[in-house]
């Protein structure tokens, strides 16, 4: 056969018709392990008979299959987001097209029986021709759907050769432009698949469930002959053809995930089924599952894994689903091609709702406007319609799965829209979805993608889009992109979800990282992303956007995701507690309710809070628990956690919390007076200060060599600093606010304080920042009263207001009460509490893959830094003050582009901040929202420094504290 096939629109041929993903009784042979390899560097350039017995591939190599062959040394991982790495002419594709050959030799069991067949391959990137035993089987395209070939006839006892010629670029990668490594290879599951006569061909459970009756409906749709049996329910044997109702049967759901156990069996084959009863549907312009209407608090889920790319053991997806789980989590898309059917089977298990989507996008055609996109093109139309086909066929008896989605970012077009009607006419049970649908023309629910809180608010409203968009339920498929540090303004979109029953909620991008496991020259490890491995056309970092870093480690934006979508959520109304359930479905009986006081974050008292189960959509007042007097600032936290195991997180695992002040108000610290400024010929005495006479700066505190503190504004930027088309970062620097010049102005020294007047200002600019350091101290504290006034026109936010010093790197553990214990800043703050914290310098970091601002910690009444003796410093604050403490600056932040870039300095270098910018979700979305931009404005600042003596021998060190 010519290699025309590579540039052939059309699916592939030789493959049997699509059918459900399932396992039988039937025999089964892995044919997964190590094969013989070889990469061609063009389809002509590969060898010829590689099908044949007798063949000699004695100088291959072996690879592992599944396996992407750029992973195992062979060619190079390549990084886009929207451009095609090649040329734009559909459908053909470079001649220098890297093409693998893949080779395995393989008996049957002794005990295979003499039967039909198939062969099945559950994913090759980006197309596959196959032969057995001399024969040609076929072509597939398609990466991520499976393709089986009837084999039967062709086996035999011994020496089996498998041959599978995989081209890295085809027609069909125009239809795969979807934001990842492109990775080649055989990267899913290859099996061979015994088909007994009289067998399970193939079939469709249809399992509804009336919420007004509470009665469930089974319907078994395949060949005659084909029974089902649920032992529970008593059904035995149930005909194909013929539907069974049950009285009083247990719904699926997300929260609620009851599976019945069954089989689909024949004479001849038995095939386990897990049977989930539940009704999808759209009414009053909502989405219901079993007559409630659900919010999807989601994710968007590539697979992906550090080192084997695409190919995820079932660990790391296990370990993916108890995250969500324990993160509050509940729904996921499957961005944007189906996952490994296994993970399907874990959302079942598990309980999460599922929008199962295409292996389609072209979002490169959006660099030519569009012209000559597959998606209204009419020699495409097979290949649109076989990836849907494909897709429901093998997916069709998931309960999780709840909606079917055409693809991703594919412009539109009379393809899609075929797609959709078969997809309609085939399962009428669940709604289609497809953001580029705008119009809802031939879609279900309206989906937008990074649409802003105000037009989330209009849509809400129903004065956005014309009357059939106004009439459908709308999420956003994708929102709050976690690229670095962020997303902010979570917290506000769920407002908007509780506020308007259409919006029901949405995919935050995405849930992970692509970083690609990597070691320097050193040996140090790091994560590598587009540009890494030489690649002439790249999008960088963009591919680095998860709530999760590449190991599975979560970021803090998890954390916040995590409390701004708590189904449960506890506050204080009137000097009472109130607990309101947002579960969609479950009451709080599953939930037990506890509760600590402490007092400047030192526990003094805890209890059970006794918590009547609360509806969903419900609420309840409850009174205060009776409290212990107490001296200074205390809070109650009370938490609602589960209270027996479950699959996902042990008894014990806090859902939701709340928290409020009780009891007196934050005491700001004794004035510091009393103590004279000393001048000598080389230095300023005041209190437990020494000062540069001439510059006015500090120099040492209680013996401690320091520098500063000055005026600081600057912050590496962070990856949402850098996006949208007028990024922050960009008006930063040309404001100059990286360069920032310090001037002297007077050092007075007075009766009782020290003065040192500052003008700070960018290089070349007119405007600039005066900052005046009133320092006054007694015998052993040191005071400083910071005011700074903008002076000019100012053309920008400011990335942080604030000063910077630092201190003996020996100071490397820290101790504070104010929120904590993780990061937080203006509008990513829900996930931290008032409580006492500690941990080291080097853990307040976050290590995130592409270095960026990090670690801020907020609300500090004060914070202490010390060595392993216990002595250091500590600084009270007034108001309450924002720290990070770094062994590196934050211009070398800013350079690093690696997390290997970051090697520890001589100092801890303290920031101690009023105020930084929010961060948004300008990497892709809307920016920062206007009350939580840092303007240039009169601000004051009191910070109070202390030094400190070596504690007690015996007395700990401080040690990260986890979060609870």
């Amino acid at each position: 056969m010519p290699s025309s096939y590579v540039e052939d629109p059309a699916p592939g041929h030789g493959s049997s018709a699509p059918r459900s993903a399932f396992r039988s009784d039937a025999p089964a042979l892995g044919l997964g392990g190590s094969w013989r390899f070889l990469l061609s560097p063009a389809v002509d350039a590969a060898p010829e008979g590689i099908e044949r017995d007798d063949f000699d591939d004695g100088g291959w190599s072996d690879l592992q299959v599944p396996g992407h062959w750029q992973l195992a040394g062979h060619g190079a991982p390549a990084y886009t987001n929207v451009r095609y790495p090649f040329p734009v002419d559909p459908p053909h594709v470079p001649s220098d097209n890297p093409t693998g050959d893949h080779r395995l030799v393989f008996d049957l069991p002794g005990d295979w029986p003499d039967e039909p067949a198939v062969l099945r391959f559950d994913g090759i990137d980006s197309c596959g021709r196959v032969w057995l035993n001399g024969v040609e089987l076929g072509v597939t395209k398609g990466s991520r759907l499976p393709t089986e070939f009837d084999v039967g006839p062709l086996l035999r006892p011994r020496g089996n050769v498998l041959a599978v010629r995989v081209h890295q670029w085809s027609a069909g990668s125009y239809l795969e432009d979807q934001d990842m490594w492109w990775l080649s290879g055989i990267f899913r599951d290859v099996t061979l698949l015994a088909r007994p006569a009289g067998g399970v061909r193939d079939f469709t459970v249809d399992a509804g469930f009336d919420h007004l009756t509470a009665r469930g409906t089974l319907r078994l749709d395949a060949d005659s002959g084909v029974r089902v049996s649920v032992p529970e329910l008593g059904i035995v044997g149930l005909p194909a053809g013929q539907q069974a109702e049950v009285a009083d049967v247990e719904p699926w759901s997300a929260e609620a995930p009851r599976l019945y156990e069954g089989e689909v069996h024949t004479d001849t084959e038995r095939v386990p089924v897990r049977i989930g009863f539940r009704t999808v549907a759209v009414e009053d312009g909502q989405l219901k599952v079993n007559g409630r209407r659900i919010v999807f608090r989601g994710v968007n889920r590539h697979e992906f894994h550090p080192e084997s790319g695409r190919v995820v053991p079932r660990e790391f997806a296990v370990a993916d689903i108890e995250l969500m789980k324990r993160h509050n989590v509940n729904a996921v898309r499957t961005s944007h091609y189906p996952p490994d059917s296994a993970f399907l089977d874990l959302c079942d298990t598990y309980g999460l709702w599922v929008i199962d989507e295409s292996d389609l996008e072209t979002h490169g055609f959006s660099e030519l406007d569009w012209q000559g996109n597959p998606s209204d093109e009419p020699r495409w139309a097979d290949a649109y319609v076989d990836r849907m086909r494909r897709m429901v066929e093998r997916d069709k008896n998931h309960p999780s799965v709840v909606m079917w989605s055409l693809g991703n970012e594919a412009g539109t077009g009379r393809n899609l829209a075929a797609a959709a009607e078969w997809t309609h006419r085939r399962d009428p049970t669940r709604p289609v979805h497809y953001e580029g649908d705008t119009d809802c023309s031939y879609t279900d629910v309206h989906s937008r993608m990074y649409a802003s809180h105000d037009e989330v608010d209009r849509i809400g409203q129903g004065v956005e889009g014309h009357e059939r968009v106004r009439e459908r339920p709308f999420i956003l498929c994708e929102f709050g992109h976690a690229m670095g540090n962020g997303p902010g303004g979570l917290l506000e979109y769920r407002d908007l979800f509780e506020r308007h029953p259409r919006c029901q909620g949405g995919f935050v991008w995405e849930w992970l990282d692509h970083g690609i496991a990597q070691h320097d020259a050193e040996g140090r490890a790091y994560f590598a992303y587009g540009g890494d491995f030489g690649e002439s056309l790249h999008d960088g970092n963009f591919v680095i956007d998860g709530l999760v870093r590449p190991d599975r480690t979560p970021s803090p934006a998890l954390a916040e995701f995590a409390k701004v979508f708590e189904p449960v959520r506890i506050t204080a109304v009137d000097g009472a507690l109130r607990v309101t359930n947002h579960y969609d479905i479950l009451s709080t009986a599953h939930l037990d309710f506890s509760w600590v006081l402490e007092e400047e974050g030192i526990e003094v008292a805890h209890g059970v809070l006794t918590v009547p189960p609360v509806a969903a959509g419900a609420g309840t007042d409850l009174p205060l628990p009776g409290l212990p007097a107490t001296g200074a600032e205390s809070w109650l936290t009370v938490r609602a956690a589960l209270g027996a195991d479950t699959s996902w997180a042990r008894a014990g695992h806090v859902v939701a919390w709340g928290q409020t002040r009780v009891g007196p108000e934050p005491v700001p610290a004794a004035p510091a007076t009393g103590a004279a400024p000393c001048l000598t010929e080389t230095e300023l005495r005041l209190g437990p200060g020494v000062f540069d006479p001439v510059t006015g700066q500090l120099t040492a505190l209680g013996g401690l060599p320091v520098e500063g503190p000055r005026l600081d504004l600057w912050r590496a930027p962070t990856d949402n600093d850098r996006g949208s088309d007028d990024p922050e970062e960009a008006r930063w620097r040309a404001a100059g606010l990286h360069r920032l010049q310090h001037r002297v102005v007077a050092v007075e020294p007075l009766a009782d304080a020290l003065v040192v007047r500052t003008r700070v200002a960018p290089p070349g600019l007119g405007f600039g920042m005066r900052a005046d350091y009133r320092w006054s101290a007694d015998e052993r504290r040191l005071r400083l009263d910071l005011d700074v006034e903008p002076e000019g026109t100012w053309p920008c936010t400011l990335p942080r207001l604030g000063v910077r010093i630092s201190l003996p790197a020996a100071l490397g553990a820290a101790e504070w009460f104010g929120r904590g214990p993780g990061e937080a800043y203006a509008d990513s703050r829900q996930a931290v509490r008032i409580g006492r914290f500690t941990g080291t310098v080097d853990a307040l970091q976050t290590p995130y893959v592409f270095p960026q601002e990090n670690g801020n910690r907020i609300d500090l009444r004060w914070l202490r830094l010390t060595d392993d003796d216990g002595a250091g410093l500590r600084v009270d604050g007034e108001p309450a003050f924002a720290f990070t403490a770094r062994r590196w600056t934050s211009e070398l932040l800013d350079a690093a582009t690696h997390t290997t870039d970051l090697v520890p300095g001589g100092t801890i270098v303290l920031n101690l901040d009023l105020a930084q910018n929010g961060l948004g979700s300008a990497s892709c979305g809307p920016g920062v929202l206007p009350r939580y931009r840092l303007q240039p404005e009169s601000a004051s600042l009191t910070l109070t420094f202390t030094p400190q003596a070596p504690t007690p021998a015996g007395t700990s060190a401080a040690e990260e504290t986890p979060s609870r």
